[in-house]
């Protein structure tokens, strides 16, 4: 049965009462138009956002802390984990001839710390600060937004907690944060009575040895000692100085498959890759989200050219991506080549620019398998055997397909991921992975530059969190394909693809089952775990723009940005990551009225009333045309 819920109110994080929550809510149709549109109705109740777009409260309160330690007047900052990192950053500005300068800052113990304490590794925390002119921030949150390198909001809290403050929402806001529109404090609780709409991995447990939140905890702030005991005693965290043991969990659950268990973290459950290896966690880097992974790939994918001594030519993005990744590959480097359908006529175009270009040889190329958020899944067949003949590197993203449900080593030099989405599902941490095929014929060249040049960002606490959710990922994921198997199903029927009928007004369903299906099957894993193996995620396209927002308004199930959540999301995706190039993405067939639902765990009748009342409301809205 499902768990009873109620609707996170606009601006509350997703899941609710979260504190590093991965989404926020945004329930109406207008609610993510004002958000783009800066509306302060929207913006001016926001507790949190996506971590790349929204900076992290607790990362505001200590940016400013920073800017008043050792910023100028008329200086802004961005919070960085490493010297390399802040180089890259100071790097990026200086090519738009931006000045900034780096100050690093060893954030030790406060003497006001309690000498009792022991919840809390007492390392010492290296911050890199780049300080810039402030009118210059809007640039620098891009390099922030675009590599996925900045602090994580742990981090900052532990820095907080070293220098005896306060996580941002447990006290007054910050200086920074009240100058900044759209953010507001709150308290800082780690659970509540109500869960939206599923609980947590923790709650789950917690029920399991017959405690509920509500007896663990009231409505009491917690202190950063108590919260990390509730995790790691109801929770089952890791402690945090068994980050290293919870990463070799990680690198060897992602190089093969790792089924949950108590002891010994599994045993093997899938092989990935073919020929003479198979991958090992040895092949596996983590990076702390999906975007600095791909970054990463594109940086080591310029690093390897180079090494070879010859000249750097564009990389390919094929297909139509999530948005920061075109970004990468065209701020990053000579640009790159955009084949926004990803079908067999990019296919021909893309063979006939290797045949013809002369401004070096093509660097690399990115693709989604399948693609966000129409779902179509590029022949990776053909581009394999197109990579052998010009010698680029392939780089597919497999956050949405998932290595449980496909198989792509074999096509692909470098494999990335978002571990934030499905794998983890609680939508509480970041994370990302980069694996390298060890049978791909870059393999050496890459692994030599990552050996060479890779540096450890994953936080400590971030990591045991992402351990501790994806040890029932597999199971998650099974229960996932047959919701949205059935979800996509019924809705199929109500969609003109299926044939004429009254009143209909989905146009189409996105989902590998109907979007090239003939080139998911190539990479589909047999069998298949649950119905289809095809995933949680779908969209949906539909005849006017009244019936998208009637749809998306009456659904019930928790809307904000993200995807791979244990729970279902929905989000006007055209709308929150296009909203200033609507025109643009309508030409590949990404329109301004599309909905993406990111389908969850619940019971499977309570998420065919819910999908029930929005077809209803959005063909009553079409109807009334």
């Amino acid at each position: 049965m499902a768990v009873a819920t109620r609707p996170i109110p606009l601006g509350g994080s997703v899941p609710a009462d979260t504190p590093h929550a991965i989404s926020v809510s945004l329930p109406k149709w207008a609610d993510n138009v004002g958000y783009e549109e800066g509306d302060k109705r929207v913006v001016g109740v926001m507790e949190t956002g996506y971590p790349r777009f929204f900076i992290h409260r607790s990362i505001q309160k200590l940016a400013a802390l920073c800017e008043a330690k050792f910023g100028r007047d008329n200086e802004r900052c961005i919070l960085l984990p490493s010297q390399r990192v802040a180089r890259e950053a100071k790097a990026f500005l200086a090519s738009q001839t931006i000045s900034s300068r780096i100050v690093e800052f060893a954030v030790c113990p406060s003497q006001s710390l309690p000498s009792s304490s022991t919840s809390h590794n007492m390392d010492i925390i290296e911050l890199q600060i780049l300080l810039f002119d402030k009118e210059n921030f809007p640039l620098a949150k891009s390099f922030w937004q675009h590599t996925g390198d900045g602090i994580s909001s742990r981090m900052a809290e532990k820095a907080l907690y070293l220098l005896g403050e306060t996580p941002a929402g447990s006290t007054a806001a910050s200086p920074t944060l009240d100058k900044d529109p759209g953010i507001r404090s709150s308290r800082n609780r780690h659970y509540s009575r109500y869960t939206t709409p599923l609980p947590s991995t923790s709650q789950q447990n917690a029920q399991q040895t017959g405690s509920t939140d509500d007896q663990i905890v009231e409505e009491e702030n917690l202190t950063a000692e108590l919260s990390t005991y509730l995790e790691e005693r109801y929770g089952r965290n890791l402690p945090t100085f068994n980050a290293p043991l919870a990463k070799q969990a990680l690198k060897r659950r992602i190089a093969g498959g790792l089924l949950p268990s108590d002891e010994g973290f599994g045993s093997a459950d899938v092989t990935r890759g073919k020929g003479n290896s198979i991958v090992k966690e040895e092949d596996v880097y983590l990076y702390p989200g999906g975007m600095s992974a791909i970054w990463h790939a594109h940086d080591i994918s310029r690093i390897a050219r180079r090494a070879k001594g010859e000249k750097e030519g564009k990389s390919v993005c094929f297909g139509f991506p999530y948005t920061d990744t075109y970004k990468i590959l065209s701020k990053w480097g000579p640009g790159c080549h955009f084949y926004g359908h990803g079908g067999a006529e990019d296919l021909a175009a893309l063979e006939k620019t290797l045949e013809t270009q002369n401004d070096g040889k093509i660097l690399a190329l990115f693709a989604e398998f399948p693609s966000n958020p129409l779902l179509r899944s590029p022949d990776l067949v053909r581009i394999r055997e197109l990579a052998d003949r010009y010698g680029f590197i392939v780089v597919v993203d497999e956050t949405i397909g998932n290595f449980i449900n496909v198989e792509i080593m074999e096509y692909v030099d470098i494999v990335v991921s978002s571990l934030t989405k499905i794998f983890s599902g609680d939508s509480n941490v970041m994370g990302g992975s980069l694996v390298l095929n060890p049978n791909g014929p870059h393999y050496d060249a890459l692994k030599f530059v990552l050996d060479e040049c890779y540096e450890d960002l994953y936080f400590a606490e971030d990591v045991v969190y992402m351990e501790r959710n994806s040890r029932n990922y597999r199971e998650r994921i099974r229960r996932v394909n047959d919701n949205a198997y059935d979800v996509t199903e019924y809705l199929h029927s109500r969609s003109l693809d299926s044939g004429p009928g009254d009143n209909k007004v989905i146009k189409k369903v996105w989902y590998p089952r109907y979007s090239s299906p003939e080139t998911y099957e190539k990479a589909r894993r047999l069998p298949t775990l649950g119905k289809g193996g095809y995933g949680g995620l779908f969209s949906l396209t539909f005849t006017s723009l009244e019936a998208s927002q009637a749809f998306f308004d009456a659904l019930q199930c928790a809307k904000g940005p993200s995807l791979g959540t244990s729970f279902t999301l929905a989000s006007p995706y055209t709308i929150l990551a296009h909203y200033l190039e609507l025109d643009w993405a309508a030409q590949f067939g990404v329109e301004a009225g599309l909905v993406r639902i990111s389908v969850g765990q619940e019971d499977g009748q309570v998420l065919r009333s819910w999908f029930e009342a929005s077809v209803k409301a959005a063909e009553e809205a079409g109807a009334r045309r």
